[in-house]
């Protein structure tokens, strides 16, 4: 079982609780259909990266055995053979579709929206495996805009409206992961020696740069959005406080990033670091106050 949920990259789902962002800052947490429909979207947006993560381990086997930490995957140690994992691959397709389906009826509405995003970010990240994670910057800014689509994800499903804050802030700092994964395996080139196509138009420099321009750029759209009539309003001008563990969480992650090179696997961080927890969990709880328990 334990090789399966490997080729699934279970850990990585951790990356879908996006969809839940239009519903939790809309106040409707508590809300038992609104939450069943979000947790929907979370399942299928789960199972279609999934199968992604399938169809892009079959294409990279060969690259995947050159690597110190890849050549572990299923299918690139042998654990899993290819006919299996294409047999995976169609099972996981079809109960998506099926759930895609499901949630039309179930939840009575007209969900197109919903379902056009898991389809562009499924064509999107088929393009990405076979040809554009090759093309330096489009290839990090595709793996932001997935993030992008899982918050759009969470509010078509739900018919939550999403603010631009939102898209812009989670752009941005799924940026900031991107490029920190790149640096990563920049560095893991450098030790090892082997390098591979996808880093081809990428050095050190170029994303330490890159990182540093990010990170500067997520503290100045996170001050205008806490500082903004509009937010100040619906929450608290002591909204403004939450600045702190923005800045605290991003400079953790540059430190990991540039001072100890543990960021080729962003997800890593928050199974790993305690630092990065506790103030995504202080960020968390603090807000949950300010939209739950206001009154």
């Amino acid at each position: 079982m334990k090789k399966y949920l490997k080729l699934l990259r279970v850990e990585q789902w951790v990356k879908n609780v996006f969809v839940f962002v239009p519903l939790f800052f809309s106040g409707n947490i508590k809300n038992l259909h609104l939450l069943t429909e979000s947790v929907f979207a979370f399942i299928i947006f789960s199972l279609a990266a999934s199968v992604v993560y399938i169809l892009n381990d079959y294409n990279d086997i060969e690259a995947d055995r050159q690597h110190p930490e890849k050549k572990n995957r299923p299918l690139a140690s042998g654990a899993i053979s290819k006919p299996q994992a294409v047999t995976i691959l169609i099972g996981m397709v079809i109960l998506d579709i099926a759930l895609i389906l499901f949630s039309q009826f179930y939840f009575h509405q007209n969900l197109w929206k919903f379902a056009a995003i898991i389809g562009f970010y499924f064509v999107m990240n088929v393009a990405y495996t076979f040809k554009l994670k090759h093309v330096p910057i489009i290839d990090i800014f595709i793996i932001a805009i997935g993030f992008v689509l899982r918050v759009l994800a969470g509010g078509y499903i739900t018919g939550i409206f999403i603010s631009q804050w939102a898209i812009l802030l989670t752009f941005i700092l799924a940026l900031i992961l991107a490029i920190g994964k790149r640096r990563g395996e920049l560095i893991n080139a450098q030790v090892s020696g082997k390098t591979r196509k996808a880093l081809d138009g990428y050095n050190v420099q170029f994303a330490d740069i890159a990182l540093s321009i990010s990170v500067t750029l997520t503290i100045v759209c996170y001050l205008m959005f806490t500082l903004s009539p509009e937010v100040q309003a619906k929450f608290h001008p002591r909204v403004f406080y939450t600045v702190i563990f923005v800045v605290f969480a991003l400079l953790r992650y540059l430190q990991q990033t540039l001072v100890y090179n543990r960021t080729e696997s962003p997800t890593k961080i928050i199974y790993r670091d305690r630092y990065i927890q506790v103030t995504l969990l202080l960020w968390v709880v603090t807000f949950l106050i300010q939209i739950y328990f206001k009154e």
